[in-house]
C-alpha cells in the first residue's frame, strides 16, 4: 500500500474564474433522487414478480429483461452521450424511466398489468439506464474542477451519495412494500426521476457555460468548435467510437483487469439482487418487505466505506486492499444465507460487507481517471459499462433455473465461495499492478474543464 502524500489532496481546478460548487451539488443531488428510484425498483420488481408467480425462475427472467438494457445502454451509451451532450442525456434518461416506471402501477390499477407487459416495461425503464448514469457520472471531474474539489475527494463523495441513494431508496421501499405494497413503491421511484430532472435542467452549466469556467472566450464558439471536437472525438462514426474504446481497454492491462473483474462478480450481484435476495427474503425470513431493509443495511455500510475513503482510504488505496474489499464485499453475506441466517444476524453482515463495498467504486474511478484520456472518456467508459453488464443477464437466469432446481442453499454457498475466489484475483494477476499508480496519477493531474458537454465514464459496479 502506498501513502499519496500531498498529492492525493491536489486542486482539481479551472484555469480561471470563480469557484463554482452548486453545479456539483446539484450533480450529486440528482444522483440521489435518480439511484434511489433506481433502489425502490429493485426491490420492488422482483416482489411484483413473486407475488405474481411465486417462480424463481420467473424472477430470473424478469432478471434478464433488467439487465439486458444495461448491456444495450453501455454498448450504445458512450456514444450517444458524445453526441447528444451528457446534460441532455442526463435529462432525456431520467424523464423516459420515470414515465416507464409510473406506467407499471398505472396498468395494475386498470387491471391491464400481465407479467409480459411488466416485462416490457422493465426492459424500457431500464434501456436509458447506463447512458444517464454513465452521463452524470463523467460530469464529476469537470464539475469538481468548477468547485475546485480534489478529484479523489469528489469520486469519494459520488460514491457516498450513490450509497446514500440505494439506503435510503431501498429502506423507503421497504417501508412502503409493508405499509402500502409495491405498485405504490414505484409512484415514488417516479417521482425521484422527475426530481433528478428537474436538478439537471435548472442547475447543471449547458456546454458553453460549462467550458466558460476556464475558457470565457470559447463561449461564442460553441457551435462551430463543440461540433469539430464531437467529430474528432467520437471517430468518423458511434462503430468506430466504440471499437475504440474496447481496443483501449484491451491494450490497458489495468482497465481489462477491472473489467474481468467486474463482470464476473456482477453475474453473482445480479443473481443476489434479481433471484437469491428476494427469495431468502420471501422464502426464508418470510417478509418480502424485509428485501428492502437488506439492501438498505448494505448500502447504509457501503455509505460509511466511502465515506472513510474519500477521507483517508485513498491513501492506501493498493492492490491489496482492492482485493480485500472485494472479497469482504461478497462472499459474508452469500455465506450467512447461506447457513440460513436470521435478519437479526444477517443485516449486520451485510453492513459489514457493505462497509468493505464502499472503497471499490471510487478506488476504481480514481484509478481509471488516471489512465483514460479526456478524449477518451465516453468511448472507454461506454465500452466499460457494457462490459461489465454483460454478464449480468446469465447470471439472473442461471440463478433463477438453479434456484428452482436445487433450492438457494446450495446457490448460495456457490455464489460465496465464487465471489471469494474472484474477489482475492488481484494479488495475483500482473494486471492490477497499476492500481496504486493509476490512482496517484489522477490525484495529482489537474485535468481542464470539460470543452464539451459529452464524455463519460461508466456507472458504478454495481
Amino acid at each position: 500500500m502506498n501513502d499519496h502524500g500531498t498529492d492525493a489532496t491536489s486542486f482539481v481546478q479551472p484555469a480561471t474564474g470563480p469557484r463554482r460548487r452548486i453545479p456539483l451539488i446539484a450533480l450529486f443531488a440528482a444522483q440521489l433522487f435518480s439511484l434511489g428510484g433506481n433502489a425502490i425498483a429493485l426491490v420492488a420488481i422482483p416482489i411484483i414478480v413473486l407475488q405474481q408467480t411465486g417462480s424463481p425462475l420467473a424472477a430470473g427472467v424478469a432478471g434478464i429483461f433488467a439487465t439486458v438494457p444495461l448491456v444495450i445502454g453501455g454498448a450504445l451509451g458512450g456514444v450517444l452521450v458524445d453526441r447528444f451532450g451528457y446534460r441532455a442525456s442526463s435529462i432525456a434518461a431520467d424523464v423516459a424511466s420515470g414515465v416507464t416506471v409510473l406506467a407499471i402501477p398505472l396498468l395494475d390499477a386498470a387491471g391491464l398489468l400481465s407479467f409480459g407487459a411488466l416485462l416490457a416495461l422493465v426492459f424500457l425503464g431500464g434501456l436509458l439506464d447506463a447512458p444517464g448514469d454513465t452521463a452524470k457520472t463523467v460530469l464529476m471531474p469537470d464539475l469538481a474542477a468548477l468547485a475546485r474539489t480534489p478529484l479523489a475527494r469528489a469520486a469519494g463523495a459520488q460514491s457516498a451519495v450513490q450509497r446514500t441513494a440505494t439506503m435510503v431508496g431501498a429502506g423507503v421501499a421497504g417501508a412502503l412494500v409493508a405499509l402500502a405494497g409495491p405498485m405504490t413503491a414505484l409512484v415514488a421511484d417516479a417521482a425521484g426521476f422527475a426530481v433528478s430532472a428537474l436538478l439537471v435542467a435548472l442547475l447543471v452549466p449547458r456546454p458553453g457555460a460549462l467550458r466558460a469556467g476556464a475558457h470565457a472566450a470559447a463561449v461564442d464558439a460553441e457551435d462551430g468548435s463543440a461540433e469539430a471536437t464531437r467529430a474528432e472525438e467520437t471517430a468518423g462514426s458511434s462503430v468506430q467510437a466504440f471499437v475504440a474504446g474496447i481496443r483501449f481497454i484491451m491494450r490497458t492491462p489495468l482497465a481489462r483487469g477491472v473489467v474481468l473483474l467486474v463482470t464476473l462478480t456482477n453475474a453473482i450481484d445480479a443473481a443476489g439482487l434479481t433471484v437469491l435476495k428476494p427469495v431468502y427474503a420471501s422464502q426464508v425470513l418470510g417478509d418480502p418487505a424485509t428485501l428492502g431493509f437488506m439492501v438498505g443495511c448494505f448500502a447504509a455500510g457501503a455509505l460509511t466505506g466511502s465515506a472513510l475513503f474519500g477521507a483517508i482510504g485513498h491513501r492506501a488505496s493498493g492492490r491489496t486492499m482492492f482485493a480485500a474489499c472485494f472479497v469482504l464485499a461478497g462472499a459474508p453475506p452469500y455465506a450467512a444465507m447461506a447457513l440460513g441466517a436470521p435478519a437479526e444476524l444477517l443485516f449486520p453482515v451485510l453492513a459489514f460487507s457493505g462497509l468493505a463495498a464502499g472503497a471499490i467504486n471510487p478506488m476504481i474511478s480514481t484509478a481509471l481517471y488516471g489512465v483514460v484520456p479526456d478524449g477518451m472518456r465516453a468511448r472507454v467508459f461506454g465500452a466499460l459499462t457494457a462490459g461489465v453488464a454483460a454478464s449480468m443477464p446469465v447470471g439472473a437466469i442461471l440463478a433463477g433455473v438453479l434456484v428452482e432446481a436445487l433450492g438457494p442453499t446450495p446457490v448460495l454457498a456457490g455464489a460465496a465461495v465464487l465471489y471469494a475466489v474472484l474477489g482475492a484475483s488481484p494479488l495475483v494477476l500482473r494486471s492490477f499492478d497499476g492500481l496504486s499508480g493509476a490512482a496517484r496519477a489522477a490525484a495529482s493531474v489537474a485535468p481542464e474543464p470539460a470543452r464539451e458537454e459529452h464524455a463519460a465514464p461508466a456507472g458504478s459496479a454495481r
